[in-house]
Formats: C-alpha cells, structure tokens, sequence
C-alpha cells in the first residue's frame, strides 16, 4: 500500500470512527430489532441498571436532561473515568454554577445497548440527596444519548421499556391513543398541551411543556411565563427539590384540567414556579414548564425522537386521583440498622416428628440478628399536622401504624402518606434515645 493510501485509509477509519463514537447507543448485535429492560418505578421515577467501564450502577432515566451525569460516587465506586476535565454547570435552583468534571470516552452497557465514547458529568458534591429520598443508591442520570437512536416503549404497569429499531418498528393501529409531536430544544423534548388554570371559566391555555420523566410530580408551570399563569387562591409553599444549582421553591396547588391532545386529566396537582428557580430553564422563551412521572405514569408512553414524536395510551390508572404528602413530613433513607429476630420453630423429637404435649405444640425460639433499613424525617412542614402532633426534623422513625418501619420500602411510606384523607398515622420514632408515640390524620392543604 503506498503512503497516499495508507494516509486516506486511515483518514477514513477516523472518519468512521469519530462518526460511531458520536452515535449513541446502538444494539450490541446489529442483527437485532428489539430489547428489553426492566426498571424499577420509585416515587414516579425510572431506575435502570448502567455498567460504565465494567462498573454496575443505578440511574434514572430523565428524558429531561441532555447529558449523562454521575452525582454520588463513594470511594468503593471505582469507575476508572477516562480523560477528565474541569468545567462548570449550572441548572434549576437560585444558587451559583457548581464545580463538574467531564470524562471522555467511556463505554457504557445497558443490558445489550451499548454506547462507545461516552461523555459523562461528575458533578463533585451530590446536591441532590437522591439515594437517602428514593431508599436506593442513585449514581446519576442519563437521558438524550439513550434514547436518540431508538423507538423507545416505556410501560410503568410492568415496569419495562422496550427498544427498538426505528428503520423496522411498526406502530399497531391505536384508536385510543395521542400522537403528538415532539420539539427539541438543546436535545430536550417539549410538547405543546393545554391547561385550564380558572376554576370558574373554562378556558383552556396553550402551554410548551418539557416532558421530564425525572420529575416525580404531575406538572411544574412556571408564573408569568404567560399572563394567564399564576398561583391559584389556594397553595402553600414547599420545597419542590434539588437543582444542581440549590433548592427549587415554588407554590403548589391544582388546577381543574390538563389536556394532551383529547385525554383530560381532571384536578391534577400543579408546581408554580417563580423567575429566580427557573432562570436557567426560561431560556427557551416560550418555556411554560414541565410534564412529570405523576401523568407520564399513567400512560404507556413510547418516546421516538427520530421521527420527533410521542404517543400516548391511557392505562387503567388513568383516573386516579392525584394527592400529595398530607402530613407534612419529609422522610428520607438513614441507611442501615442491624434488627434483632425472634425466629419460632416447631420443636421436634429425634424421629423428626412435632412434639404434642397434652395437645400442645412446642415451638423453638431463636433470634437472628439482620440488617434492615432505617428511616428518619429529615423536615417537617409547618403548621402541618405533623409539625402540629410534635414531630421533629431529626427524629428516627421506629414503626409506623403499629409495624416496624423496617417492614416498609421508602415509596410505601411515601404512598401512605398520599392515600387519602383524614387516614390516621401512628408514628413512634425515637428522639435521642428516647421513645415518643404521635397520632394524627392526613389532610388536604389545597
């Protein structure tokens, strides 16, 4: 071969090469048309299984994030993160830009979907608490790069997504869904719907909504950013979360309706955001606010970026009310605790028969100690009813309804807090050392 040769050919391989790394995720086998993946669905939010250079992790799936970013690496962590680089990010929240570090050229699997060359975001301090308010370990979030290559199928109700080829994916006929069409701003997907935000009129407003399956709650509008968008009469104020740039405050409330082309969503709950939380995010101007887990759940949803569009297919959670916390309490993961268990056995003779003396069964008791997860209320809402009966930020929960709290999973605590109104909750927890019983009953603030 001589040089000129050479010199192309290996020109061409970069070209290749560079175009490949660029792609995003693709098939591991290229013969493929379809893959699957289970998820796990905590407090409206996908968690996926992510191995960056031979590493397993644990991610959320954010279609409302344009980059792949880590934020809770421990020293047991050890991801080998190539070619890193110092810069700076900023997002929601009214705190300044946060020190990040970008790793170049990582591989990553998602069961059989590989993406080579990966760019990923170290963010230095994890801002947002994720692992201790999901009661899992949360590495990060990723979005765009996953989804930009396939039709992806997402069904909360079995808690799977399916990936598929878009050159060979056929949509079934669907009578009874909405295809709407997606619009990208900085590689992030809005839809346009419509909302009725007065009680009295039923006026429907049109509103550009960033769909966010990040998002734990129904829907975020951000005040003024129509004449029509304001804080309704009743609301009170929450944090609503971590930014990577400090915490995101906002007024929450409902309102009567949202409309995705023909579904109405009756009484949803609704965020109103002001200027400073979400001055980043209004930079796209028409920005009204964001469409979160709490519809997007009641949905089969499939995402297809290539052809630039979403469809819709209502499920039987369709109508199901929408609630938030009624206690007021914010209670997050505090690791693990090591439980002492009484184990009973039925006492048996040397034939391995049951003892029955004078018709009774003996049993055998032991004890085995295991570890168990722990919670503690990490905030309490004034004026709430929790703030009400006594209950402290700092306070260790110890059983909940008469059961240790042990027994409960983070997202079954946070649905009883949600169930319904006017529900009663025994709480014991434990205040430095000592334990204190509190009772009181959900209820509604809007």
């Amino acid at each position: 071969m001589n040089k000129k040769l050479s010199i192309l050919f290996i020109l061409l391989l970069s070209i290749i090469f560079n175009s490949y790394s660029q792609a995003g995720f693709r098939f591991q086998n290229k013969s493929q048309t379809k893959q699957r993946v289970s998820f796990k669905l905590i407090n409206n939010l996908i968690i996926i299984p992510v191995t960056i250079n031979e590493k397993k992790l644990s991610f959320i799936l954010d279609t409302g994030v344009n980059k792949t970013i880590i934020f809770n690496v421990s020293e047991n962590d050890s991801i080998g993160l190539l070619n890193p680089k110092k810069i700076t990010l900023r997002g929601l929240g009214n705190g300044e830009s946060v020190d990040t570090v970008i790793s170049e050229n990582n591989k990553m699997n998602i069961k059989g979907l590989i993406g080579y060359n990966e760019s990923i975001y170290v963010i230095l301090k994890d801002f947002f608490d994720l692992s201790s308010r999901m009661g899992t370990t949360i590495h990060g979030i990723i979005g765009y790069n996953l989804l930009k290559n396939f039709v992806v199928k997402i069904n909360y109700k079995s808690k799977k997504i399916d990936f598929y080829n878009p050159d060979s994916y056929k949509y079934k006929k669907c009578k009874k869904c909405e295809i709407l069409p997606i619009q990208f701003y900085r590689k992030k997907p809005f839809v346009n719907v419509k909302v009725q935000l007065d009680t009295v009129a039923n006026k429907l407003t049109d509103v550009k909504l960033l769909v966010d399956s990040g998002g734990s709650d129904a829907l975020w509008l951000f005040e003024d950013s129509k004449k029509e968008i304001k804080t309704p009469n009743k609301f009170f104020n929450d944090i609503l979360g971590e930014g990577l740039s400090g915490s995101i405050y906002g007024n929450r409330s409902r309102i009567p309706m949202l409309k995705i082309g023909n579904f109405e969503i009756e009484k949803p709950t609704v965020s109103f955001l002001d200027t400073t939380s979400t001055k980043n995010a209004r930079k796209l101007k028409n920005r009204n606010g964001s469409l979160g887990g709490n519809v997007l759940k009641r949905f089969v949803v499939w995402l297809d970026y290539p052809n630039r569009q979403i469809m819709l297919r209502k499920k039987g959670s369709f109508t199901s009310g929408f609630n938030y916390n009624m206690s007021g309490l914010d209670i997050v993961y505090n690791g693990k605790q090591l439980i002492k268990e009484e184990n009973n056995t039925l006492a048996k003779d040397a034939f391995n028969n049951k003892l029955d003396t004078k018709n009774t069964i003996s049993f055998v008791t032991n004890y085995s100690y295991k570890f168990r997860p722990s919670y503690k209320i990490k905030r309490v809402v004034k004026n709430s009813v929790a703030d009400k009966a006594g209950l402290k930020a700092g306070d260790l929960i110890v059983s909940i309804n008469r059961k240790p709290v042990y027994t409960y999973t983070l997202n079954e605590i946070i649905h009883k807090l949600q169930e319904r109104e006017h529900k009663k909750i025994q709480i014991k927890i434990d205040r430095n050392g000592e334990k204190l019983n509190f009772s009181f009953r959900l209820e509604k603030r809007i």
